[in-house]
């Protein structure tokens, strides 16, 4: 049941097919990567990394950090990515966390971090660049005995992932061989994944979306990816023609979008364009639609259970939904107590499946809190059609209460994106001494911005009085986590006196 097992059966009869390329580093056989993954699990074998330790991974993307987490895989450890941009201090929480055996880290950031690694007894410290240089890479001789696959059953560990932490200290989710198998074969049907497919590959792989959700479809039915380093709009542009399917999150498309030489003729070959990790604006998915004649697949997924929900590859897409449930999971609407919702109404999403978590890494109570009869409670609110579909409308914890009455910042912000001039927004709710909370929204614009105040009178025309910001900023941005998200948390902290008297 070993997850890199299921990649290895499947490559098996193709191995001289191309099933990466990096452009400016060549391409590599099916044969070329299996072999490297096996050089490379020997390598960990060596260092003293044993079935369920964990092999904490902060390096930039590449060729052989692919491998990497294929050889963590193949000899049974854990894999823990972490982003690039995290500190040494921030580092220092997550190995205290997690206890791994081994760390790779840039080499440009050995000195610091292989300090830390002996004061926190890490066995090893190994660095990998982006070229794919380093003392991992150099230890990975041909003659090297190679590891045998380990045997692992459904629910052992394949992987911990941290949330972003925007709320407190980041907690590792769990996921097991068997989560990680069964989204990745669902997505792989729903998707219609094909051989002769190529994956243009833009993400960073520190993350489940990157990670999981975009190669192992390619590697579960083997076919090529086209591993750029990241979101170059330039290269992006080159590989398009070479490519059937791309996945991003929003701002690539937007970034697309605003260049003329993105039209229907550079991606007449593409079949797929899907869309996660942050909303994608219904005035992107329309403006993509009649540029390119084709329609997004926009999709709903969480660190703690891979893909949840999916617009359909056959069938109606609708702009501003996260479509239907996949086929292996159930999802329910709930009050804040645990009571069902009425026909049409909001409500917190929880959803059960084979792809949610075990729990979060040794924090037992978070992890009882987190689930409801078996649920787990996504914190997300959403509303469900009759048919079925899926529309998030909002972070329970970003739900405005003012006066009493509650607020679903999504409802505001496609209100506020409409008005001309408006490139995004992100309403919040801060302070007030009468309401408790009161309205605020920031707007990045351009030149044809009408200014707060018409933009407020307009919206007394669009919304309910009570649901019309008190105040709207233009800025120049918006803040964003690595996944392009908006940190409406560092928003609400840096207005929280905006109505103080």
């Amino acid at each position: 049941m070993n997850l890199y097992q299921r990649f290895l059966d499947a490559a098996a009869g193709c191995e001289s097919a191309v099933a990466v390329e990096t452009p400016g580093r060549g391409a590599w056989t099916h044969g070329e990567l299996h072999a490297a993954v096996r050089r490379c699990s020997s390598v960990l074998l060596a260092a003293g990394v044993a079935p369920g330790d964990r092999v904490t991974v902060q390096v930039e993307k590449s060729f052989e950090n692919l491998i990497l987490y294929m050889a963590v895989l193949r000899i049974g450890a854990v894999h823990m990515p972490l982003n690039t941009a995290y500190t040494e201090a921030e580092l220092e929480y997550f190995i205290g966390d997690a206890e791994p055996r081994v760390l790779v880290c840039d080499p440009e950031r050995y000195a610091e971090l292989s300090t830390l690694g002996e004061r926190m007894g890490l066995a090893a410290v190994f660095t990998l660049g982006a070229d794919g240089a380093g003392t991992l890479s150099d230890a990975m001789v041909e003659n090297l005995t190679a590891a045998e696959v380990c045997s692992r059953e459904p629910d052992d560990l394949a992987a911990i992932v941290y949330t972003s932490g925007t709320t407190g200290r980041s907690k590792g989710a769990m996921l097991s061989h068997g989560n990680l198998f069964a989204n990745a074969s669902t997505l792989r049907d729903i998707w219609g994944w094909q051989a002769d497919d190529v994956l243009l590959h833009a993400l960073p792989i520190y993350h489940v979306h990157g990670l999981f959700v975009a190669l192992h479809c390619a590697l579960l039915d083997p076919s090529k990816v086209l591993l750029l380093p990241r979101f170059d709009l330039d290269a992006v542009l080159e590989a398009l023609p070479q490519s059937t399917v791309l996945m991003g999150v929003p701002t690539f498309y937007v970034r697309l979008l605003a260049d003329e030489r993105f039209d229907r003729e550079r991606c007449a070959g593409m079949r797929l364009f899907i869309s996660g990790s942050a909303p994608l604006l219904p005035e992107t998915f329309n403006a993509f639609e009649e540029r390119t004649g084709v329609r997004i697949l926009e999709r709903y997924g969480m660190t703690e259970a891979g893909m949840i929900t999916s617009n359909p590859l056959e069938g109606e897409r609708v702009a501003g939904t996260v479509g239907f449930p996949l086929p292996d999971v159930q999802v329910r609407l709930r009050g804040t107590e645990g009571e069902p919702v009425p026909d049409a109404g909001v409500g917190v999403l929880e959803i059960r499946g084979p792809n949610v978590f075990s729990g979060y890494w040794r924090q037992p109570e978070r992890t009882a809190a987190e689930f409801r009869d078996g649920w787990f409670v996504t914190g997300d609110l959403a509303e469900q059609d009759p048919q079925g579909r899926v529309s998030i409308v909002g972070r329970h914890k970003d739900l405005i209460i003012s006066g009493g009455l509650n607020i679903y910042p999504r409802e505001v912000e496609a209100e506020l994106n409409a008005i001309p001039g408006v490139e995004e927004s992100a309403v919040i709710g801060v302070p007030h001494a009468d309401f408790g909370e009161a309205v605020m929204a920031l707007v990045v614009a351009g030149e044809d911005w009408p200014g707060e105040a018409a933009a407020i009178a307009a919206l007394k025309h669009r919304l309910a009085g009570f649901k019309v910001p008190r105040k709207i900023l233009k800025v120049a941005s918006l803040p964003r986590n690595a996944m392009g998200k908006v940190q409406k948390n560092l928003l609400r902290n840096a207005h929280l006196d905006t109505f103080a008297n």
